[in-house]
């Protein structure tokens, strides 16, 4: 998997975060790519009555930076005999400067351990989910508890066909992206590979209502009908990424299970994620709505609430981040 070619990885310095930076180092390993490590402290607030940038505040932010640095180094230094790590310390708003770092430096994927949220039942914090929603490249967000090497990997895709040509081009080439990518990560780590996607057959519940009494197998026949469609679109993506991968196709080695899910992508991309014991999910997220048909906006923020695991999240082309350099 030579994807990738300058990543970020995000620490807090904790001896949890190790799980994230071995991940890191070994992925820029693998991929022959330039690695920066940054750890980002918030800004000190003058206590009351002082004035913002005094000598006391200004004091108190040294030494913050001082003793994030040191530590930043002593977490690092045990892995730069393997790799040349670049390391940065940031000050400001969490996922405002990471998003920052990302666009001066024009990383392609930043890697992070998920904020703590004990207090909610969630995997991801505020700041996780302003990164899923905004930073322009694949976002990864991997479990302290996470294995070294992933058992089950799935990737969740969308192949509903309903949507104007220039909109399932774009989506065709996001579901493209999520295979080629969960299929190098699963061959590199020996891991079963899951393909899922979520189909409805428009119109069933009124056909099943007392007003419209269209007979049982009418319905029937139809839903097997949008059901081979989906089928069908599925079986077209798998052979279209194969002969893109072409000698270096993973999908073929790795046989994937296919799974078509009956309803919603909110509810059963989530219930499969948990029932396969998954530790990761690929899976596409836009933070921005009028691209109908990708797992999107309020649909994805739902699908991550929800899970338990890893996640890598990827952007469809074109994505413009709304953050600027000048925030």
């Amino acid at each position: 998997m030579k994807r990738f070619k300058h990543i970020l990885c995000v620490v807090d310095t904790s001896a949890a975060c190790k799980v994230t930076l071995e991940r890191a180092i070994t992925l820029a390993e693998n991929n022959q790519a330039s690695l920066t490590v940054v750890n980002v402290i918030e800004r000190v607030s003058a206590g009351i009555g002082l004035p913002e940038g005094g000598p006391i505040s200004a004091d108190l932010q040294e030494a913050l930076k001082n003793e994030h640095a040191q530590e930043l180094e002593s977490l690092v230094n045990p892995y730069r005999k393997r790799i040349e790590i670049q390391t940065k310390l940031l000050t400001g708003t969490p996922f405002l400067e990471i998003i920052c770092e990302v666009i001066r430096n024009d990383h392609d994927l930043l890697i992070k351990m998920p904020e703590v949220e004990d207090w909610l039942d969630r995997l991801f914090g505020s700041d996780d989910m302003h990164l899923l929603r905004k930073c322009p490249c694949p976002v990864w967000l991997i479990k302290p508890q996470a294995p070294k090497s992933f058992r089950r990997i799935m990737a969740a895709v969308d192949v509903d066909d309903s949507e104007p040509p220039t909109e399932q081009k774009s989506q065709q080439l996001l579901n493209m992206q999520i295979l080629e990518i969960a299929s190098a990560l699963a061959l590199s780590d020996f891991a079963e590979l899951h393909i899922a996607h979520a189909w409805e057959a428009a119109g069933e519940g009124p056909m099943r209502s007392a007003f419209v009494r269209t007979p049982e197998k009418t319905i029937n026949d139809y839903i097997k009908k949008v059901r081979q469609h989906h089928v069908a679109n599925l079986d077209t993506l798998i052979a279209e990424v194969s002969a893109d991968l072409g000698q270096d196709n993973a999908l073929e080695y790795l046989k994937p299970q296919t799974h078509l899910l009956k309803g919603g992508p909110r509810k059963e991309i989530p219930k499969l994620a948990k029932q396969i014991e998954a530790d990761l999910v690929v899976m596409g997220t836009v933070a921005r709505t009028g691209i109908p048909g990708f797992i999107m906006g309020n649909t994805a923020e739902t699908i991550l609430n929800q899970l338990d695991c890893s996640v890598l999240a990827i952007k469809p082309a074109g994505f413009v981040t709304p953050v600027t350099l000048e925030e």
